[in-house]
């Protein structure tokens, strides 16, 4: 490169809960919490449509449990802020549709098995998990950023320090790299929902103030980072009044923010026996302990499936040229530390808890808390002892 620093923008962003794709997400895995809670072994594919005055539900459900799909409906979009529909959504008022039936036969065929360590996957397909250095939580730094952002969007708004702000919003931060290092952030493009009163210099200079000075690190901005404040001048009309919502359309938020490359199964409504769920949270329970352990800087894991089988058809440990030992070597060590059976992950991260509808925002990892088991750096010291070992081995040397 002849010693010249080679520089590029890369850009995520966030939604706020009170997105109309974000309700659909919380009303999902509200219903799925309430099942798990009354049985943890229920089955459960839920998706979830909002539009003006109506949330529709649909899906398929194996369970011992019974539930009062109306009323979680409605307390999930109070909890989220919709409580007038002068604000767009009420949740008093609102229609519900519900068209639930049973878990088809087939697939159930496919995941039950005499001995519960031979569960077979719910479905076929492949789940990557990612992590990073780069920031405490280990996540990318645009969408690490953004969720900040739209977090603190939320926060203002339910503790009233800016009261004309509503619930729905949208967060979208470019950082830029330099020799694959996060050095500032170019841009901050910030939407929020807003009540008709207020001036649009008003909301901006109270969003910069109140949001993002207090979300983002000032190190990381400078007088070249470029502000975007509600950029058409005006967001009244928001939620399921503006825009339809739908259940699993947000997964790049939900993940990596487009930084690790993504399987496309959603998670929200999904019980854990659905591999597109706990497959993609044991991907990154892995990752995050490979860079948590030093042995790279950032590390995305892949793992596919076969529905009905219980072992993955493959695995694969990318470190980007990052890690002290080859792919392959890290590959293996996860092999020898990790199970990978379906089974397996569920009793590992715990999963078989109502924990899920607080996962609906603000994205399911680099967030703390002690119910995400796979947030945990518990790994650290196996997945590197393992890999030592395995380099030394004579396949690998």
């Amino acid at each position: 490169m002849n010693g010249k620093k080679s520089s590029f923008i890369f850009t995520s962003e966030s939604v706020t809960e009170g997105h109309p794709d974000k309700i659909c997400d919380k009303i999902s895995d509200s219903i799925l919490d309430a099942f798990i809670a009354q049985d943890k072994n229920s089955k459960v594919a839920l998706e979830t449509m909002v539009t003006t005055g109506l949330v529709a539900i649909a899906g398929e459900v194996a369970s011992n449990g019974s539930v009062n799909y109306q009323d979680i409906i409605r307390n999930a979009i109070k909890e989220i802020g919709y409580d007038d529909s002068s604000i767009g959504f009420d949740y008093k008022s609102c229609g519900i549709i519900t068209a639930v039936g049973k878990q088809s036969s087939d697939i159930r065929m496919g995941v039950e098995r005499e001995k519960d360590e031979d569960q077979g996957a719910g479905d076929q397909g492949l789940m990557f998990g990612y992590a990073s250095a780069e920031t405490e939580d280990f996540m990318p730094a645009p969408i690490y950023y953004a969720h900040k952002l739209t977090k603190r969007l939320a926060d203002v708004r339910r503790t009233g320090v800016l009261d004309f702000i509503r619930p729905d919003g949208k967060s979208q931060v470019s950082v830029r790299y330099v020799n694959g290092e996060p050095d500032k952030i170019d841009s901050i493009v910030l939407s929020t929902q807003h009540a008709e009163s207020v001036s649009q210099e008003k909301l901006k200079d109270a969003v910069i103030s109140e949001v993002i000075n207090k979300a983002i690190p000032s190190e990381l901005m400078d007088k070249n980072t470029k502000f975007f404040i509600n950029p058409t001048g005006r967001f009244v009309i928001g939620g399921p009044n503006g825009d339809t919502g739908l259940t699993g359309r947000k997964i790049i938020v939900d993940t990596y923010g487009g930084m690790g490359r993504h399987g496309g199964g959603a998670f929200s409504g999904k019980d854990p026996s659905k591999v597109d769920r706990s497959g993609s949270y044991m991907a990154r329970f892995i990752a995050k302990n490979i860079v948590g352990s030093g042995i790279a800087k950032k590390c995305e894991v892949q793992i596919a499936y076969a529905i009905g089988v219980a072992e993955p058809v493959s695995v694969m440990a990318n470190t980007f040229g990052t890690g002290i030992y080859h792919d392959e070597v890290i590959s293996a060590a996860v092999c020898r530390v990790f199970s990978l059976k379906p089974y397996n992950i569920v009793k590992t991260l715990n999963l078989l808890r109502p924990i899920y509808a607080k996962t609906s925002n603000y994205g399911h990892f680099g967030r703390f808390d002690e119910d995400f088991v796979w947030e945990k750096l518990i790994k650290i010291e196996e997945i590197k002892n393992e890999a030592s070992s395995l380099s030394k081995a004579k396949e690998f040397v």
